[in-house]
């Protein structure tokens, strides 16, 4: 049996708040109501993470949309690359905070503490990642996608010399502009409709 629709609240069961995911009145359809491939994604996030992420749920108010976001979200932080899982969390979580993204700060900073198995670098990160004790390749990849964050108009293809000079390739360096980008765009709109994380995310990996 079919549940009934939701508006704009969380599906998962971890969620304790009632607070809408999003500032926005959008008509999320409840799981059972999603097309078949969705709907076995989000039971997919469930069964592995728990919950099912909130910004899957803002996304499901439109089909297309959530498809297209979830492909290259997949391929950006899962797919075939030089950098690590890690790796790809800190810039996702570096960016975030140069942002201000509470959303994603919450989420992606649930994850470094997860793959780092070091609560103190996933605070470190959050707040200041230069306070950091950091590899140079680490270094450099953080402060690339700080630069990129915060004066992308600034910045030019010399700047990427400390990238190639801490050992990353250009497919590498390829890698590092689009995960900085797809994460600028996500805080934005995160932001901009004061999207919720997950609750369950605040407690993980303490």
């Amino acid at each position: 049996m079919k549940t009934s629709p939701t508006t704009n609240t969380s599906t998962s069961p971890t969620t304790h708040s009632t607070r809408p995911v999003t500032a926005l009145d959008l008509a999320t359809p409840a799981v059972a109501d999603l097309p078949d491939e969705n709907r076995r994604y989000f039971e997919k996030c469930q069964q592995k993470l728990g919950m099912i992420p909130n910004v899957l749920t803002a996304y499901s108010h439109n089909v297309a949309q959530l498809e297209v976001f979830s492909r290259f979200y997949n391929e950006l932080m899962l797919g075939e690359s030089e950098l690590t899982p890690l790796e790809r969390e800190m810039i996702a979580v570096v960016v975030s905070a140069e942002n201000h993204c509470f959303y994603c700060l919450t989420a992606h900073g649930a994850a470094v503490r997860e793959y780092s198995q070091d609560p103190v670098l996933g605070e470190q990160l959050m707040m200041n990642y230069r306070s950091a004790t950091l590899s140079a390749r680490h270094r450099a990849m953080l402060d690339y996608a700080s630069l990129l964050t915060r004066t992308p108009a600034l910045v030019t293809p010399a700047d990427a010399a400390p990238l190639r000079q801490a050992g990353f390739s250009d497919t590498a360096i390829w890698d590092i502009c689009n995960l900085i980008g797809f994460y600028n765009m996500t805080n934005r709109i995160a932001s901009a409709v004061d999207m919720r994380p997950n609750e369950a995310y605040h407690s993980q990996h303490r």
